[in-house]
């Protein structure tokens, strides 16, 4: 595995040091990566503003562990990484899967160490965007995005911004049509500045339409708030448990655990443990080898008018009008 030490910011001085660390150079907006360690393209630009894009649409040919600790930290990273392959995020204490299935958008702090592993052969299309902290509230104001607490939400000492999500279709779209452009240039980048600046705004409007936590986080409350969201994915199939278990496990008192869950993911422990019932319930309706009873019975709903009901709120259709679909 070959191991990169990096660091990002809202500026471009993280370039030269990024391209040296893999053996490469900077041509242009161009990120030159040997072609034994992967193919394709890194590209890099400044949209103004305070915000930088760097635009990733590569193979890997190695394994890579790529290990960020931030000089500058006066940025957050919103992270749209859509790998298909074996990729995670991890800290000291967690590992977190990612990629095009699984969730695909983080948003981390420039004040937090992360690492990124990538298995050989995976092929990573993403888009990392990093906006200065301090343009965070000036950028809300000209986009006519309303917080409440804004000065808090971008005090270092008072608030982390940190997230793993997934991203809207919308978003998604957003990426796929800027992905059928060729790289570079001046219509690419006219379009890239465009994407990061609907990304952005799409992104504030979303958490500024639900309740904002004002807190900080460390590395081990985020890794035992990760740590219990694994929990959660891996016994999906059977009955939520109590907030008090999951409290416990993650050593916090059980208003903080509500409130850090919230913070991280943007929703509650319930919602999130029932969106990734209704995910494995899709899957299963794909794979067409088990009925929707059986589907009802295996995933633990109460029957399955229930499950019914809860599949339709969640995917817009039913689980009939599904299959009918496929």
């Amino acid at each position: 595995m070959k191991t990169i030490h990096h660091s990002y910011s809202a500026d471009l001085n993280w370039v030269e040091p990024f391209a040296k660390q893999f053996g490469g150079k900077v041509e242009g907006n161009f990120i030159i990566i040997p072609e034994d360690l992967q193919s394709g393209t890194r590209y890099f630009y400044d949209c103004g503003d305070g915000i930088i894009a760097y635009y990733i649409n590569v193979e890997y040919k190695k394994n890579f562990h790529l290990i960020q600790r931030n000089e500058n930290k006066d940025f957050v990273g919103i992270y749209y990484n859509l790998t298909d392959g074996e990729a995670s995020v991890s800290s000291t204490d967690f590992t977190y899967n990612f990629g095009r299935w699984q969730y695909n958008l983080a948003v981390i702090d420039g004040n937090l160490e992360s690492s990124y592993k990538v298995k050989n052969g995976s092929k990573t299309f993403a888009l990392c965007i990093f906006i200065k902290r301090s343009n965070i509230e000036e950028y809300a104001k000209k986009n006519n995005i309303q917080f409440h607490n804004m000065n808090k939400m971008v005090d270092p000492s008072k608030n982390t911004i940190v997230r793993f999500d997934r991203m809207s279709n919308e978003s998604f779209h957003l990426l796929d049509d800027l992905r059928k452009l060729k790289t570079g240039g001046p219509v690419f980048n006219l379009n890239l500045v465009g994407t990061v600046h609907l990304l952005i705004s799409n992104y504030l409007k979303k958490i500024a339409s639900n309740r904002i936590i004002i807190q900080t986080v460390n590395e081990t409350d985020l890794a035992n708030i990760i740590n219990i969201q694994m929990y959660l994915i891996d016994n999906v199939e059977g009955h939520f448990p109590s907030i008090k278990m999951m409290a416990s496990m993650a050593n916090m008192s059980e208003s903080k655990f509500k409130n850090l869950f919230r913070k991280i993911t943007g929703i509650t422990p319930n919602v999130f443990f029932m969106d990734n019932k209704l995910l494995l319930a899709k899957n299963l309706l794909e794979k067409k080898q088990l009925s929707i009873s059986e589907i009802s019975y295996k995933l633990h709903f109460t029957n399955n008018s229930y499950f019914a009901s809860k599949f339709k709120q969640h995917f817009g259709l039913s689980p009939k009008t599904f299959i009918k679909q496929l």
